[in-house]
């Protein structure tokens, strides 16, 4: 057999690469990171954050020396308000520009000896069986490889992964620019469509446009600025053109997810595994779901430690169909004319009953796949607690009722007032007992 070069490859240097390469390497595996662009981006792109992306992060230590964002209890669900206050340490969204979370997780992950490469396109990919060959800037070999390489995934397009769903029906044009004095707008839903505006502080307004009735074009690239200036004046009546577009992106209501998350050697997270529209933000946070999930076990993998990686797709694929129906369902209330009012004045009044607000809030935010208590898992480690062992070190007097026992990704795995595990939940989850050396 031929040696492998590293242990895992990650294809894609993006939130959810960068995630995983840091998961790969607390949990020991070598890694290297091949991202296609020679710079990190300097778009805004993805900017929100939800409940359990900042309980990830709390979790891994990613704000410690640094300020976190401030954050917002005001959501939404397809553009009605949504109070996304809920109990945990991370209630609500956080606004923080896509470089930005980038630079925090690269220094991240390459703190712990990630290697990161930029500027490496991959363009083969053979899985041998034995192992993953990458034709890139030369030849690297790893035991698996993780694409995290987006929507337009070169690696599945390879592999010709089997990718269900359905092509675009609607789209929505998008801009930061700079100089322009229009209202904000929070879902202005109008005759001719809806429309979007956010002014930042320093200045930058982000405009979003939706024309109804208006054909989908098939893109190869961001639409000119011009054509989000003239769909802008047909639904606002408002001039934006001497305005300096900063970035410029339009997203469509395409909805695809993976029929396999794992092919072989090769397994996919992120906007590789699933593609929707960026509604909200939970397609940032479902990729980044993904990587943290995906992480541990596939380190315990290469390291021989336990054999959980089927897991992956076993919990992943079910919770992405899940946000990707929810996030249809919004894209239906959002992008529709005046058919879908009555279902939306329907929806108002149920969000008045806290069962109602409650649920679509923790669905938003990514809290509703079971119970995990992050803030306990920093070290990228399992931990067993028995009754009485303390829950926070910010709450020196909340303590476990239960002997509980954590993954390394915080979620629950036993829950039980009298018993502690029997071993062979010890061994489904991290391996048998060894000695450390």
């Amino acid at each position: 057999m031929t040696a492998p070069d590293t242990d895992v490859i990650v294809v894609g240097a993006g939130p959810v690469g960068l995630l995983l390469a840091g998961e790969l390497r607390l949990g020991g595996a070598r890694v290297v990171v091949l991202e296609r662009l020679a710079a990190p981006t300097t778009e805004s792109r993805a900017s929100t954050l939800h409940a359990r992306t900042m309980e990830i992060f709390d979790s891994r230590g990613l704000w410690d020396g640094a300020d976190s964002p401030a954050s917002d209890p005001r959501g939404h669900f397809a553009g009605l308000p949504l109070d996304l206050t809920l109990p945990g340490s991370r209630p609500g969204l956080w606004k923080l520009p896509q470089y930005d979370t980038e630079r925090l997780l690269g220094r991240w992950a390459q703190g712990l000896g990630a290697d990161v490469r930029r500027g490496h396109e991959v363009w083969a990919v053979t899985d041998t069986g034995e192992y993953v060959e990458v034709e890139a800037s030369g030849v690297l070999r790893a035991a698996y490889l993780v694409a995290c390489d987006g929507q337009d995934s070169t690696v599945r397009g390879l592999l010709g992964a089997d990718f269900p769903g359905h092509d675009a029906r609607r789209e929505l044009l998008r801009a930061d620019v700079d100089g322009i004095d229009v209202p904000d707008r929070r879902f202005e839903r109008l005759p001719d469509g809806l429309a979007i505006a956010a002014r930042r502080a320093d200045g930058v307004t982000r405009v979003m446009v939706h024309e109804h009735g208006a054909p989908v074009p098939v893109r190869t690239g961001a639409p000119a600025y011009d054509e989000i200036v003239r769909a802008w004046k047909r639904v606002t009546g408002e001039d934006i053109s001497g305005g300096t577009p900063l970035w410029v992106n339009a997203f469509d209501d395409t909805t695809r997810q993976l029929t396999h998350y794992r092919h072989g050697r090769v397994l996919f997270a992120g906007d590789a595994a699933h593609r929707q529209p960026p509604i909200g933000g939970q397609a940032l946070n479902l990729g980044l779901a993904d990587a943290f999930n995906l992480g541990w076990k596939l380190a315990a993998e290469v390291t021989g430690r336990a054999h959980v990686l089927d897991t992956y797709h076993a919990e992943r694929h079910p919770a992405g169909a899940r946000t990707l129906a929810t996030i249809e369902a919004q894209a239906t209330l959002l992008f529709g004319g005046p058919e879908v009012d009555p279902v939306r004045a329907l929806l108002t009044e149920l969000l008045a009953h806290e069962p109602v607000r409650a649920h679509l809030a923790a669905t938003v935010g990514g809290l509703d796949t079971g119970v995990h208590l992050p803030h306990l898992t920093h070290p990228g480690r399992g931990l067993l607690l028995g009754p009485g062992a303390p829950l926070d070190r910010d709450l020196p007097h909340a303590h476990a009722e239960t002997w509980t026992l954590l993954r390394p990704d915080g979620h629950v795995v036993w829950q039980d007032p009298d018993q502690a595990p029997p071993p062979e939940v010890y061994d489904r989850w991290f391996g048998p007992a060894r000695k450390e050396p």
